[in-house]
């Protein structure tokens, strides 16, 4: 799906270049998302990358592995963040976070629904849902009460395959229209996060930015873009 087949209809384009952020909303922050192998020295390399500068939440993302290796390799993690106060938020799997007792949960379309997660985690836990380029969609889980809504991928990534590529305006006009934080995710760097500040992500999700390199260099670089 493009924007051009969202139910809702084409964006104008102009609507990105008249967009004012609004002040009464928190500064853009960053969001961490695992590399898919968080073995070895993994736990020294995210203390590092959060003891380097301003980290709202970690996104723990493992694919493969059964729940109790998975919550295992996450108890390492997760107290790193909590020594932190990061968010600590669970890839796709509403009984893993609820087993973890979880800051939260990230689905994609086919991981379950915001209401289900909702019943089984309770109020307190942040719920994120994937909704790609589609703004229908985004507001099907607002209305499913999701806490954040997740547009991408804004640009070439390898950290996953992508289907759907958005624009920046979507965070626009979901900025304009909605006070529910938006998530900007896909290819995002230092270089190019600047124009999704702009257009009023709320949130920049980044994964292979940081742990493709050094990953203390690479926050400070996003803390500077944010700052």
């Amino acid at each position: 799906m493009t924007l051009d087949d969202d139910p809702l209809g084409p964006l104008d384009p102009d609507f990105a270049r008249a967009f004012v952020r609004d002040m009464r909303r928190p500064p853009c922050q960053l969001y961490l998302i695992s590399p898919l192998d968080v073995t070895g020295g993994f736990a020294d390399r995210l203390a590092r990358a959060l003891d380097a500068g301003p980290v709202a939440a970690f996104q723990y993302r493992v694919k493969d592995m059964d729940q109790h290796a998975a919550a295992k390799l996450a108890e390492p993690l997760q107290r790193i963040c909590a020594d932190r106060e990061v968010a600590f938020i669970v890839n796709d799997s509403i009984s893993l976070a609820k087993r973890l007792g979880a800051d939260g949960v990230h689905l994609g379309q086919e991981d379950g629904d915001a209401r289900e997660a909702r019943d089984v985690l309770g109020p307190a836990v942040q719920i994120g849902v994937t909704c790609h380029d589609s703004r229908h969609l985004a507001m099907e889980a607002g209305e499913a009460g999701a806490d954040y809504v997740a547009f991408g991928a804004f640009y070439p990534t390898t950290t996953k395959e992508t289907k759907h590529r958005a624009e920046p305006v979507v965070l626009s006009w979901w900025s304009t229209l909605f006070e529910l934080p938006c998530v900007a995710i896909g290819g995002i760097t230092p270089e190019n996060a600047g124009t999704l500040v702009k257009a009023g992500a709320d949130f920049l999700a980044v994964s292979g930015a940081v742990w493709n390199g050094d990953e203390a260099a690479a926050v400070k670089a996003f803390a500077e873009v944010l700052k």
